[in-house]
């Protein structure tokens, strides 16, 4: 199996496994934001009258709700706590990161030690060798991926993602050669949770039986649990939640990813002279100015931004210019 491969860039680290210079499995978290595994000094800001729930302050001004309290721990004392599950940000409103009391050393591990903990071979490199990693952003920035005789349109919500199955071929035929690609997806977004997914109605049962045959051999080796097709054409995937999916952050902060997206593309501009960062103005909002002065450390250049709300957020470029 391949590598994991961690790049740990600004504002953003990246790791995934590459074959045959495509990625198959992906994962992307911010840094600064409570993650899983990390052990913090809190406070406890309320507990529920009578339970063993509550809310706890984080260092930095997050909260999280936390569960199994000690039936001494009072509101407003310090309270040592794990995180278990990274805040998910919706649209409007965000469901807050989630935490147990925990009696660990604090702990704020990267995601490449994360990783190498959880028994994976690890590697942080530098940049990514040749893959498909700025397909894979578009795709997340899209929530659409073609395959052959379809597409596969997602939609992240707050309660789930979904899944629609769209495409000429016969809806049996469609069905089974969705299988592979849903899978694919999964894995390169690093989706988790609920994922609800819409095949094309089939009423004979050993069709269904097939396409449930079918998408659980390309899901092999993926942890989740799911339902049988009903005969709607559903299916249900659960899966184990801890941070925002890439798909998820293109839906709910674009102009933050796209940001991003921008900075890893400006770290790998080989011509010489200042760094000219072409982009929406939502997304140079979001060009914190650590950012901009850890982009010159890094590079050594000069940086100049230059905002055109002509240009999708996503469609940011850097080049190299006259300094």
């Amino acid at each position: 199996m391949a590598d994991w491969l961690v790049e740990e860039g600004i504002g953003e680290h990246r790791a995934v496994r590459i074959a045959d210079g495509r990625i198959v499995e992906a994962h992307v978290e911010w840094p600064g934001r409570a993650m899983p595994g990390q052990v913090l000094e809190g406070r406890l800001l309320a507990r529920n009258a009578g339970g063993s729930r509550g809310r706890v302050a984080l260092p930095g001004g997050e909260e999280a709700l936390v569960g199994r309290l000690p039936r001494d721990a009072a509101e407003g004392a310090g309270l040592r706590v794990e995180i278990v599950r990274a805040a998910i940000g919706e649209r409007g409103r965000s469901k807050l990161a989630q935490a147990r009391p925990s009696a660990a050393e604090p702990a704020a591990p990267t995601l490449a030690e994360r990783l190498s903990a959880a028994g994976r071979a690890v590697r942080v490199v530098h940049a990514f060798p040749p893959c498909d990693w700025d397909e894979l952003v578009g795709e997340a920035f899209d929530a659409r991926i073609d395959f052959a005789g379809g597409t596969l349109l997602l939609a992240p919500t707050p309660g789930m993602t979904v899944i629609d199955i769209d495409g000429a071929l016969p809806p049996r035929e469609l069905a089974l050669a969705a299988c592979a690609p849903i899978a694919a997806a999964l894995r390169r977004f690093g989706l988790g949770g609920t994922v609800a997914i819409d095949f094309p109605t089939l009423s004979a049962r050993e069709d269904r039986r097939a396409v449930d045959a079918a998408l659980g051999a390309a899901l092999e080796g993926w942890p989740h649990e799911r339902t049988a097709m009903n005969g709607f054409g559903l299916v249900q995937i659960v899966a184990r939640l801890e941070r925002p999916s890439l798909l998820h952050l293109a839906h709910v902060a674009p102009a933050a990813l796209a940001a991003r997206r921008l900075l890893r593309r400006a770290e790998r501009v080989a011509e010489p002279g200042a760094l000219l960062l072409a982009c929406h103005p939502a997304v140079a909002a979001q060009l914190a100015p650590p950012w901009l002065e850890e982009l010159t450390r890094r590079t050594g250049r000069a940086v100049r931004i230059e905002s055109d709300a002509a240009l999708a957020p996503e469609a940011g470029f850097a080049q190299a210019v006259a300094a």
